[in-house]
């Protein structure tokens, strides 16, 4: 099988974010990540083979000038001393345990320091994707221009109807090449500026797409790589500071670490109840906005604002960046909601880099399952409750625990 990930830069925004935050605050820490299938999907027999042969191609995956280039340019709250870092990183495979059983069930596990094993989420996740649909013969019935023109007609009906959207399709691609084809597409039709009507007049679009999650395809068509963190910052810091307090923590302590750039705080990892409790009034004005990953959105909406509001803030001028598993009915639905009340944009993935006709995508991540602070240190359980308990994760033990603790 052809080597899938070619390029150290196809990884995510938030993975070089939170790396640099790791380096910078816990440094010794070690971490295990799981690889979790909410689908229960079977895999073929075998699979566990190829998805290996993968990881040992890894090794010689390293960042290049123009990688680094663009990413100093772009990516301006990272240091120099960081691009020094990421020029001497290489894949450790042997951090990678992968095993299938009889059934064709997948185990996976990533193990090591955390500063290294981070990386592997976003090599893991669009093998295990794009391996599968190649299996399943998805890739011979494939039509290119077919699925262009319903890109472009998506990236249409986004810039008419005024979002700000941006890629986040990364980890449950359809292949590289079809997300390549996405973001260009997208870049193509908002670079239009507008289109011309059945009245012959000219319509200027209301909305915009700035950047793709994607660094290296931002690098390629000259976007923002859009990303800030992740869940695992706090499912890490809990272990640490205690379910009430992580959250404050983490907003702290990022925003040292970046000095107040990169601020759009993911909220959601044990609920919404314990994030706005514990939002105080400076926090919530260091930050720029709120990103939406899961509960009811206009719920969730609603609750930003009145936070916002009983902090003496006004909601107008932070931003809200909506990411639950979205389409563009959703997000048009949802920015006429929120009609001028927020900066609203949206981070659309699968409906964007895996809405094949024919083609189921896949529902699968990679979580933070257990960390300890050094090498020397126990090792505690990491979970996720966010506000769907579909995306709860973890040790049902703790889990449980937790939300007696939240009195859910």
């Amino acid at each position: 099988m052809h080597q899938i990930i070619t390029h150290l830069t196809d990884n995510d925004a938030y993975t070089f974010s939170c790396l640099y935050y790791i380096l910078q605050t816990y440094p010794r820490a070690e971490v295990e990540y799981t690889f979790f299938d909410r689908n229960h999907t079977p895999y073929p027999k075998g699979f566990d083979r190829l998805l290996q042969e993968q990881v040992d191609y890894m090794p010689g995956v390293v960042i290049t000038d123009e990688e680094i280039n663009f990413m100093q340019r772009k990516m301006y709250y990272l240091p120099l001393w960081f691009f020094t870092f990421l020029r001497g990183y290489r894949f450790n495979p042997a951090e990678v345990s992968i095993s299938q059983d009889s059934d064709g069930y997948l185990a996976i596990t990533v193990r090591g320091k955390w500063y290294s094993t981070i990386m592997w989420e976003m090599v893991l996740l669009p093998c295990i994707s794009e391996l599968m649909h190649r299996l399943a013969g998805h890739f011979e019935r494939y039509d290119a221009a077919h699925e262009q023109e319903r890109t472009r007609h998506k990236a249409i009906r986004a810039m008419q109807n005024g979002l700000v959207i941006s890629d986040f399709g990364t980890r449950r691609r359809f292949s590289f090449e079809h997300q390549d084809m996405v973001v260009r597409t997208f870049k193509e039709v908002a670079s239009m500026h507008g289109i011309t009507g059945p009245d012959g007049a000219f319509h200027a679009w209301t909305g915009a797409f700035p950047g793709t999650s994607n660094v290296y395809l931002a690098m390629k068509y000259d976007l923002t790589p859009i990303g800030t963190m992740s869940h695992q910052l706090i499912s890490f810091e809990e272990n640490v500071s205690g379910l009430f307090e992580c959250n404050f923590n983490v907003m702290r302590k990022f925003s040292d670490v970046f000095d107040g750039d990169n601020g759009i705080y993911l909220y959601d990892c044990f609920g919404d109840k314990v994030f706005f409790n514990n939002l105080s009034k400076r926090m919530a004005m260091m930050y720029k906005g709120l990103r939406v990953d899961s509960g009811n959105e206009e719920e969730q909406l609603q609750r930003i604002i009145d936070r916002y509001e009983s902090l003496g803030i006004d909601p107008a001028t932070k931003q809200v960046v909506f990411s639950n598993a979205l389409n563009i009915d959703r997000a048009i639905e949802l920015h006429r909601h929120t009609a001028g009340r927020m900066q609203d944009s949206y981070g659309i993935g699968t409906h964007l880099t895996c809405d094949i006709d024919g083609v189921k995508p896949m529902n699968i991540v990679i979580k933070l399952t257990r960390m300890r602070i050094t090498e020397l240190r126990e090792w505690h359980d990491c979970v996720k409750l966010s506000c769907d308990k579909g995306k709860t994760l973890g040790n049902p033990d703790k889990c449980a625990y937790l939300l007696s603790q939240i009195g859910e």
